[in-house]
C-alpha cells in the first residue's frame, strides 16, 4: 500500500535533520562486567553518532541531499561531530556552537559474542535547542523534515512550521517527556523504538498502543522491534515486517539507519511493504559494524543485499 503524503519537489534538500549529534566511544568487551571488576577491551572505535545525525549520514549515502541543524559545544568534540557529518556530505553550516558547553558524548559497551550494547550517555543542558534559535526558512528548507524527541520545545516550533508548509515531518521518537504526546500529534510519521507505544499510551498491547498513538494523529506509525523486525500501522492495517538475518557485531545506531533508510522510500514513493523492507535491510547491514556509522551501507550495496539477504 502506497502512502499518501504530499511531498513537495521543489527545496533545496531532500531531508532538513534537527536533533541530536554525540561523539561516541565503542568499547568491545567479551562480556559485560560483574560489579567491582576489571575487564580488558577487544577493540575500541570513536564515530560520531546522535539520532538525527546518523539518519542524515544514512540519507547521505544513498544519494539524498541532507542538511543538520544542531548543537554542539566549543570543544574538540563537537569539532570532531561536525566534522563527521561534514566527510559524509551533510550541509551542516548550522550547526550551532554553545560557548562552555560540553558536546553530547556516549561510552557504548558493546558484547563482543552478541553484539548487544549498553550505552551510557551525558548531555550538557547548554545543547538543548530553543524554539528562538530558529530559522523557518532552514527549518523548512527539505522535502522532508526529521526530528527526534529529545528536546520538544523546539522540534514543536520546527513541525508547525513544516507542516503549515506541506513538508512531512518524521518522528524518532525513543522516550517520554512532558510534551511528547503533543509534539506526536504534529507529525504525519512516527517511529518509535520498542516500548515507547506502551510508556505513552499507558496500554500494555503492543498492537492496541500503535492504535492509540495513531489516534493522536500520525498517518504512519511504526515500532522498531530488534530482531523481531519492525510493524507499521497504516490506515487500521498493520505491516509486519521480519528483521534480516546477519552476523551481528553491533546494534549500536540500528533504528537511526532505519529511519534514515524509511526517509528514502518515503522520498522514492514506495509502497510501505517495500519500505519497511529497504528499511530493515538497512539496519541489519549496519550491525555487521562496529558503531552506528561504519557499516552504514551505499544504495548499490544495499541493493545487492536485498537481492540475497534471508530474513
Amino acid at each position: 500500500m502506497k502512502l499518501a503524503l504530499k511531498i513537495p519537489r521543489d527545496r533545496p534538500f531532500d531531508v532538513v535533520g534537527l536533533g541530536l549529534n554525540a561523539v561516541d566511544f565503542l568499547c568491545v568487551i567479551p562480556r559485560f562486567p560483574e560489579p567491582n571488576t576489571k575487564l580488558r577491551m577487544l577493540q575500541f572505535a570513536r564515530q560520531g553518532g546522535g539520532q538525527v545525525a546518523t539518519a542524515l549520514v544514512t540519507c547521505a549515502r544513498l544519494g539524498l541531499r541532507t542538511k543538520y541543524i544542531g548543537k554542539v559545544g566549543s570543544d574538540d568534540l563537537g569539532r570532531f561531530s561536525r566534522a563527521s557529518l561534514v566527510e559524509e556530505g551533510v550541509e551542516a553550516s548550522d550547526v550551532m556552537v554553545a560557548v562552555g558547553a560540553r558536546s553530547q558524548f556516549a561510552v557504548i559497551l558493546v558484547e563482543g559474542a552478541t553484539g548487544d550494547r549498553t550505552i551510557l550517555w551525558d548531555r550538557d543542558a547548554r545543547l538543548a535547542l530553543r524554539p528562538d534559535e530558529l530559522d523557518p526558512e532552514k527549518v523548512c528548507a527539505g522535502r522532508v523534515l526529521h526530528l527526534d524527541g529529545h528536546d520538544v520545545a523546539a522540534p514543536l516550533q520546527a513541525a508547525r512550521w513544516a507542516r503549515a508548509r506541506g513538508i512531512p515531518v518524521v518522528l524518532d521518537a525513543e522516550t517520554v517527556k512532558e510534551g511528547t504526546a503533543e509534539l506526536v500529534r504534529c507529525v504525519d510519521v512516527l517511529i518509535t523504538a520498542a516500548g515507547f507505544p506502551q510508556e505513552l499510551s499507558g496500554v500494555t498491547d503492543e498492537a492496541k498502543a500503535l492504535r492509540a498513538l495513531a489516534r493522536l494523529g500520525p498517518s504512519v506509525v511504526c515500532v522498531t522491534l530488534g530482531v523481531r523486525g519492525a510493524l507499521a500501522l497504516y490506515r487500521g492495517r498493520f505491516f509486519p515486517a521480519p528483521a534480516f538475518k546477519v552476523e551481528c557485531v553491533d546494534t549500536t545506531g540500528a533504528g537511526d539507519v532505519f529511519h534514515g533508510a524509511f526517509i528514502y522510500g518515503m522520498l522514492k514513493g514506495w509502497a510501505l511493504q517495500t519500505i519497511l523492507r529497504f528499511a530493515n535491510a538497512a539496519a541489519a547491514m549496519k550491525c555487521r559494524g562496529l558503531g552506528g556509522r561504519q557499516a552504514i551501507p551505499t544504495l548499490h550495496e544495499l541493493r545487492e543485499f536485498l537481492r540475497h539477504g534471508e530474513t
